[in-house]
């Protein structure tokens, strides 16, 4: 990652969501909602000094909470895909909202099988085949829309090969081109520009809700909050989708360099790259028990990118 794209993903990704919440939480204090009525006028600085003075507060909260926040990067994202099972008081809801997107994935179903009349039912069809194809199957679907986007790749993207695409995706990411690289890198930082700017727009909403409780007049602003964090969520989700659609193609473009770089011939046909890849699978999880043949270039070099020790702070979390 260059020195402009990983400023540009601190900015986009950390700073931004939290002056928002920051600056919202600023207002109301400085108003007064949480002791009384709101007198706007007050959050307005009435001197150059007090002008300045605000805005360094601001800043200095702005990237305060930004840095307490950034090691849970992980953990935002996780949490807005539903897995909320190791915790009893979310465990009941997410069983309903799985059971939710289970329906919405038979329909879904029906719809893509259906026999299609003319161009708008031909169009229908194809419509909900491609919603299909950018789901997991039903038995592993999770509770939330974003989860679903995110699985669908974790699930496939090497299935189709015969590889773990969790046990294999930080290996084979070292040996992808460089624009593949940046094609992943700013499609991970929309997703978790999105999800940071949901999370900021519901303590937003929070924040707000308690502070104007009193004041039914001002709750459109809550309302509003929620709205805009609708609008974040939808767009983490456009953004997991294309992260998917990319993992996919990784997969599709360079399996055969991870085999290179792990010393393994190359599969004559496809028979024998299942057999391979599987085996391979197998040593990634330390269950592998056959015999695996090397084959050693003279020079001994392999592909790879020197700046993917750059991006070495999101294979924690990639894939999702």
């Amino acid at each position: 990652m260059s020195g402009g794209g990983f400023v540009r993903r601190v900015v986009t990704v950390q700073l931004v969501p939290c002056v928002l919440f920051v600056a919202s939480f600023w207002v109301v204090l400085k108003a007064g909602a949480f002791t009384g009525p709101s007198h706007w006028e007050r959050a307005v600085p009435g001197t150059p000094a007090a002008t300045a003075g605000t805005l360094t507060a601001l800043m200095a909260g702005t990237a305060l909470l930004a840095l307490l926040l950034q090691p849970f990067q992980v953990r935002a994202v996780r949490a807005l895909e539903g897995y909320w099972y190791r915790w009893s008081t979310t465990a009941g809801l997410a069983g309903v909202l799985v059971e939710v997107q289970r329906r919405r994935w038979e329909m879904l179903r029906e719809q893509a099988e259906r026999g299609a009349r003319g161009p708008i039912g031909r169009e229908m069809r194809a419509e909900a085949g491609r919603r299909l194809s950018a789901r997991p199957p039903a038995d592993v679907l999770l509770p939330t829309a974003l989860g679903n986007a995110l699985r669908s790749g974790e699930l496939s993207a090497g299935e189709r090969y015969g590889l773990s695409t969790l046990s294999s995706w930080p290996r084979i990411y070292m040996q992808i081109s460089d624009r593949m690289v940046h094609a992943l890198s700013s499609t991970r930082d929309a997703l978790d520009t999105a999800v940071n700017l949901c999370w900021s727009f519901l303590a937003v909403a929070l924040t707000w809700g308690i502070a104007l409780y009193d004041e039914p007049r001002s709750w459109w602003l809550c309302g509003a909050a929620l709205v805009l964090a609708s609008v974040a969520y939808k767009g983490a989700v456009t953004a997991a989708q294309a992260y998917s659609g990319l993992m996919h193609t990784v997969y599709d473009l360079h399996r055969f360099e991870l085999l290179s770089a792990l010393h393994h011939p190359l599969p004559q046909d496809t028979v024998a790259e299942k057999e391979i890849f599987t085996e391979v699978t197998a040593r990634f999880t330390g269950r592998g028990r056959s015999p695996m043949r090397y084959h050693h270039t003279v020079d001994g070099s392999h592909t790879y990118d020197a700046d993917r020790s750059a991006h070495a702070e999101n294979m924690d979390d990639e894939p999702a």
